[in-house]
């Protein structure tokens, strides 16, 4: 039985998620807030928080911010899925820029899981309104006790967020820019 690209890559969206939540999972139900396992070293480390808002604890708003903030994920995965939908149906797509869009899709609902459901599952918020688990934490660089280099804590959704646009900046540039070419002047 062949399993189409379409099928291949909502079984890789479905894995990357639940990699994402059983890890959170795991953390939520096994460490304490602000609790720190050393993995290797200084250099690695489980470390669990819990980010209210975007990026690096970035925080949009309060309670409305936090509602858009949720709102615009939602949008964003949606738009997401029905560009890959799309481009899924052109033979000429790369499988890889699917791949790429893919795991940025995947990794945007694994956070947008836990800004749902979470404050519901732990009973600490209403519904959009829970908070992102973030665990791993690379201080690269140090100078005693203060990080130089990127000191962000993050989880496995930011890296497929990251690795996905990374990838697709990189290795699938030609097709974005072939793209731009095919669209008409105005």
């Amino acid at each position: 039985m062949k399993i189409s690209r379409g099928a291949k890559l909502i079984i890789l969206a479905v894995l990357l998620v639940a990699i994402d939540q059983l890890i959170k999972v795991l953390v939520k139900t096994n460490m304490q807030l602000g609790e720190q396992i050393y993995v290797i070293g200084q250099w690695f480390r489980l470390c669990f928080i819990e980010n209210e808002g975007m990026a690096f604890g970035m925080k949009f708003g309060g309670a409305v911010g936090k509602f858009f903030l949720s709102l615009f994920r939602i949008c964003l995965c949606a738009v997401l899925v029905w560009w890959i939908s799309s481009l899924n149906k052109k033979q000429n797509t790369p499988t890889g820029v699917l791949i790429g869009l893919t795991l940025i899709t995947a990794g945007a609902f694994g956070n947008i899981i836990d800004s749902l459901f979470y404050g519901i599952i732990w009973d600490y918020a209403p519904f959009m309104f829970g908070k992102v688990v973030d665990m791993f934490y690379f201080p690269i660089i140090r100078s005693g006790e203060k990080v130089i280099f990127f000191s962000p804590v993050f989880n496995f959704a930011d890296s497929c967020v990251t690795v996905g646009t990374f990838y697709l900046i990189l290795f699938q540039w030609k097709f974005f820019a072939q793209e731009e070419k095919k669209q008409p002047r105005k």
